[in-house]
């Protein structure tokens, strides 16, 4: 097919793909290149007693074997279990041409996995972690057996699944088929063997080797990194040191910051925190340069005075006295270059003072969060909301704890009411609901929260399920959704949701889930939240997209056409839409005029609900007329081309005439 002249249109094609299937797949995403860079480059098969570490062979051989084409690799954290699977996959890819693909664990019900939402393609070898959540799942015996009988159909399709569990979450005890997948993972490979295999075969710098290998001396740099690994160092903690030397100044300057960012600043922040026990002045500096990073320096005392509640000093002998500011900010551990105040030169370190802080100073917390709100307004200094919630993220992340991320989701009501303080915390929910330890838990707060009665709180989670999250997570994204719009009043939340919904309705191959899933809330659930849902897609005076996408599939589907109808029905019979109905047949109206839908048969749809709802309010509305609004030249072309009874008609045509005369 050739289309030319098509600069400024969409192209809208009626695939196959909107359908009405009940269980929509889980989506797909390739597995990271960098991921299978290291299987391919830098595979460390030893502990540190140079023992083999058999984790990953025995994983090929669950999936090569006579069984299910599956391997359920468990054990405690810091094992390399993932790195394993991926090892397995790509040995038993290697020949067959497979596709390397990870499943993201987007379930309908997070803590009720269900089988037939895998994804099945044929000739794909699929990776599935769940190590952060299989131990909160309430139907693990069951779904345990039902796995392994969809690996069992995956040998027909030529496809594997490895899965990552933790170290107790999978129920062997169900029965000996569900034991028999386990790889468990007892040995850890060498952790200084992997940061040398990282440094060399990864990051390609086979000249920094001897920072690992050589032998301290005075002088040199030779074995200045040997000492950051131990026999119980954990294969990421390698892979960090690694990438880090790699990135390091060939210098001792250089090597030192390296070492420094690896063992996470801990001695820097701690002697800095030592220097200034009675000095708040510096530390409020110190903290101000952590969020106000590449702002000037005037700006960061500024903000470092706003928290501690103070004005700049009146006094000139205050003014005069002590160190100069470039001087206070330089020994806080910043770098002043001109009149910018930076810490980007120590990676890590302003996450490093924000953790020490936050543990330390657990007073401090509601003060902080406060400030935050004021140099994050318009009128403030902090504009780089990303930066600042990205900050608080690894503050959870490291904390490892989901109290934190309470503490922030409850500044939601005590913050600011401002697009900016929402727009902050909703930045920080949708990177913490991905986080490899804490999105579980931050996913579940999530839908929690959608069913809070606070329009902020709800608003938050509308924010989150429009952004980054409703990409990974889509199923779970709509469920947020529909709990949002299902609230009483049309407020701010069901405003920002109906924008998120029809955001994803748009994005790539997320269509035909979001109508499967609408149409089912407003015809079969009879939620609120289907019903709007359902008119705020099919609104062309927002983006036609939807509607032109879902009346050419109509063209060719009788169930696509027969969904319309009765989304339509369900919703001209919910009084509390009145006024959303009124306005979408007016709209479909003006639509028609234009030759980007198919008019026919917009016609006909419109015509048969009418006729299903001549009494309904919205109906008669579009028949009739409503006193005092004037009906545009549209909605008279539309009245004219509806085939109603003959006595109807005539009462039609009697009305339009009444209304021109008067």
């Amino acid at each position: 097919m050739q289309v030319d002249g098509n600069q400024n249109s969409k192209i809208i094609v009626a695939a196959g793909s909107i359908t009405m299937k009940d269980k929509p797949q889980l989506p797909v995403v390739n597995i990271p290149q960098a991921e299978l860079d290291v299987v391919r480059r830098a595979w460390v098969e030893l502990d540190v007693r140079d023992q083999r570490v058999p984790t990953a062979e025995k994983a090929v051989a669950r999936l090569t074997g006579d069984g299910p084409r599956l391997a359920v690799v468990t054990g405690p954290p810091g094992y390399g279990k993932r790195t394993a699977g991926i090892k397995a996959l790509w040995e038993v890819a290697q020949g067959q041409s497979l596709k390397l693909q990870e499943i993201v664990p987007d379930w309908e019900k997070p803590g009720s996995p269900d089988v037939a939402e895998l994804p099945d393609e044929p000739g794909t070898g699929y990776l599935l972690d769940v190590a952060a959540e299989i131990s909160d799942w309430q139907n693990r015996g069951a779904f345990a057996q039902q796995l392994v009988s969809y690996a069992e159909e995956l040998r027909l399709s030529g496809s594997f699944l490895v899965v990552i569990a933790d170290e107790h979450g999978w129920p062997e005890a169900v029965a000996g088929a569900v034991a028999g997948v386990v790889v468990r993972a007892t040995a850890r490979p060498s952790a200084r063997r992997v940061a040398r295999m990282h440094l060399e075969y990864v990051h390609h710098q086979p000249g920094r080797l001897h920072w690992l290998t050589g032998v301290p001396s005075g002088t040199g740099l030779a074995g200045k990194a040997a000492q950051q690994l131990t026999d119980g160092s954990r294969p990421a903690d390698a892979a960090d040191l690694a990438a880090k030397l790699a990135a390091a100044e060939d210098s001792p300057k250089g090597l030192e910051r390296a070492l420094s960012a690896f063992q996470e600043w801990r001695t820097d922040v701690r002697d800095v925190f030592s220097a200034t026990e009675n000095n708040p002045d510096d530390r409020a500096l110190l903290i101000s340069a952590v969020f106000l990073n590449g702002k000037d320096a005037l700006t960061v005392q500024d903000g470092a005075r706003e928290l501690l509640g103070e004005s700049p000093k009146a006094d000139v002998r205050t003014i005069l006295t002590g160190p100069d500011l470039t001087s206070r900010l330089t020994a806080m551990g910043a770098e002043v270059t001109g009149r910018t105040v930076s810490l980007d030169h120590k990676p890590g370190y302003a996450r490093a003072v924000l953790l020490h802080l936050w543990q330390q100073r657990a007073d401090i917390h509601a003060h902080l969060l406060k400030w935050l709100d004021t140099i994050t307004s318009p009128k403030g200094a902090g504009s780089d909301l990303a930066a600042i919630s990205d900050l608080l993220v690894e503050l959870a992340v490291a904390e490892n704890d989901i109290r934190v991320v309470q503490k922030v989701h409850a500044w939601i009501d005590n913050g600011a009411d401002s697009p900016e303080h929402r727009a902050l915390i909703a930045r920080f929910l949708t990177v913490a609901a991905e986080s490899d330890t804490l999105g579980a838990g931050v996913r579940g707060l999530l839908l929690d929260s959608a069913q809070e009665t606070s329009k902020a709180v709800a608003t938050v989670v509308a924010l989150v399920c429009r952004g980054e999250f409703a990409e990974h997570y889509p199923r779970q994204a709509l469920v947020r959704l529909r709990h949002i719009l299902d609230r009483p009043e049309p407020d701010e939340a069901v405003r920002t949701a109906q924008e998120a919904l029809r955001d994803i309705a748009a994005r790539d191959g997320q269509l035909p889930r979001v109508w499967n899933t609408v149409i089912k809330w407003a015809t079969e659930k009879k939620h609120l939240a289907g019903h709007r849902a359902f008119l705020s897609l099919l609104d062309p005076s927002v983006d036609p997209y939807v509607l032109q996408v879902m009346l050419a599939a109509a063209e060719l589907k009788q169930d696509v056409r027969e969904a319309l109808v009765a989304g339509w029905n369900a919703a001209l019979a919910d009084t509390r839409v009145e006024v959303e109905c009124r306005q979408l047949l007016a709209a479909w109206a003006e639509v028609r005029k234009t030759a980007d839908v198919p008019t026919e048969l917009m016609t006909e749809i419109i015509n048969q609900v009418v006729l299903d709802h001549l009494v309904a309010t919205p109906v008669s509305a579009l028949i009739f007329g409503e006193p005092g609004v004037a009906d545009g030249e549209a909605v008279i072309e539309l009245r004219k081309d509806l085939r109603l009874p003959p006595a109807l008609s005539s009462l039609v045509s009697a009305h339009e005439h009444a209304s021109a005369g008067s």
